[in-house]
């Protein structure tokens, strides 16, 4: 099994688009107005309206931010995407620090309320999981 792709639902699929090109840098490809994805070496992040999901069904469910997951990247520097992420974003959950696993993070909002980690690792322990 190999996962291929973290798709969300949004109410506002231009802004969420537009969101996740300035914060990760990847060009969207646009299939319809109800469905894009950004794809980059590890992950494609697929971005659907809220009309999408009733192409499954009836049991509709309306699209909100998810508190219990939280989107994750491995970043060269945290504390410089920090300076640029927060014009961006304007939800910071937690700026820069650094963690008890190793890792420096930063934690972040999408316009829906999903949240995003940007992380560095920094200890040696962290390094060496992610060399």
């Amino acid at each position: 099994m190999k996962l291929t792709s973290l798709r969300m639902i949004t109410k506002d699929i231009q802004q969420t688009v537009e969101f996740y090109e300035k914060t990760i840098g990847l060009t969207t490809q646009w299939y319809t107005e109800d469905f894009a994805e950004l794809s980059g070496d590890s992950i494609t992040i697929a971005i659907g309206s809220t009309r999408t999901m009733k192409l499954f069904g009836e049991n509709f469910r309306e699209a909100t931010g998810n508190k219990n997951t939280i989107i994750e990247f491995r970043v060269a520097n945290v504390d410089e995407e920090y300076e640029r992420i927060k014009s961006i974003a304007s939800d910071i959950v937690q700026e820069p620090t650094t963690m008890p696993w190793g890792n420096r993070s930063l934690l972040f909002s999408d316009p829906d309320g999903n949240l995003i980690n940007f992380f560095t690792p920094v200890s040696v322990e962290a390094i060496k999981k992610f060399s």
